[in-house]
């Protein structure tokens, strides 16, 4: 994937005004369970105020319960989708001038 003003990459990690590679490997993330609280944390600390969490192109990857629990309990409406649905998602949140963050898994 490649990402206006972040480069190019397999996974990231966006925000509002910014964003970066996603290393599954700083918080041991794998396919499943999924996607971990920890995953999130650093999009809310950006102001995120919308979260899409893509599931690779194949729908592999998964979201852990906790990081739902974590999203709920902070008000966070999110969306957990295919990648091409989230990429097209993530644009047009933009477009609308929301304060999205999302982290995009691009394979499997």
């Amino acid at each position: 994937m490649t990402v206006e003003g972040v480069g190019s990459g397999k996974d990231f990690k966006l925000w509002p005004g910014g964003g970066r590679e996603w290393d599954w490997n700083e918080t041991n993330t794998h396919h499943v369970p999924g996607i971990q609280p920890a995953d999130v944390e650093e999009l809310l600390t950006y102001g995120s105020e919308e979260i899409i969490l893509s599931r690779g192109i194949l729908l592999a990857l998964y979201t852990c319960p906790e990081t739902k629990e974590l999203l709920e309990a902070k008000s966070i409406k999110y969306h957990i989708i295919e990648t091409t649905q989230a990429s097209e998602l993530y644009n047009q949140l933009i477009e609308e001038g929301k304060a999205v963050g999302g982290l995009f898994h691009s394979t499997c």
